[in-house]
């Protein structure tokens, strides 16, 4: 079996509604060389391929969304279909699954991508809706994004805010 790294770029943008930021995301996707860009908080309630053109290379032609709720959330995958095709198989407030095979070597994986509440309450749903995943063993499975949690007080990055950005590798032999 041939074997290949996939390159994915994770990133929370806090808002992809101004051309100042579509081109801070082009020009990271750009030197990051990724094969599968995954963006949380858009803020945006509408996703195109005509949008996708303003934060991605002309490579990256397939995309699943979760709208924002008002000003807040909202996430895209973004892939290069000459590499992989992709199908969307879950969503909810707190993440979008996207079942990828690889063109190359017809690999296939999971690639779910987390965007969690920041409120108590949210973020008690969301950590029991994460603790009763029932992935299957044979399935390779790639989980990140923004848990909007930390570890210890220390962690916080501004004042206010509680945010930890995680990857978590799960049966990474597949991937």
């Amino acid at each position: 079996m041939t074997s290949r790294l996939w390159k994915v770029l994770c990133w929370n943008v806090r808002g992809v509604n101004a051309d100042k930021k579509w081109n801070s995301i082009r020009d990271k996707v750009l030197s990051s060389n990724c094969d599968i860009v995954c963006v949380q908080e858009t803020k945006r309630v509408t996703i195109d391929l005509s949008f996708i053109r303003n934060i991605c290379p002309q490579a990256f032609d397939s995309f699943v969304f979760r709208p924002s709720l008002g000003a807040s959330g909202g996430i895209v995958v973004i892939w290069k279909s000459a590499i992989f095709s992709g199908t969307e198989i879950f969503q909810n407030e707190f993440a979008i699954s996207t079942e990828f095979t690889s063109r190359i070597n017809d690999e296939s994986w999971v690639l779910t991508t987390v965007y969690a509440p920041c409120t108590s309450n949210g973020k008690r749903d969301f950590l029991e809706w994460f603790k009763n995943i029932q992935m299957p063993d044979h399935i390779g499975w790639l989980i990140f994004g923004d848990f909007n949690l930390i570890r210890k007080p220390e962690d916080k990055n501004k004042e206010g805010v509680i945010s930890l950005k995680c990857t978590i590798l799960m049966r990474p032999s597949v991937c």
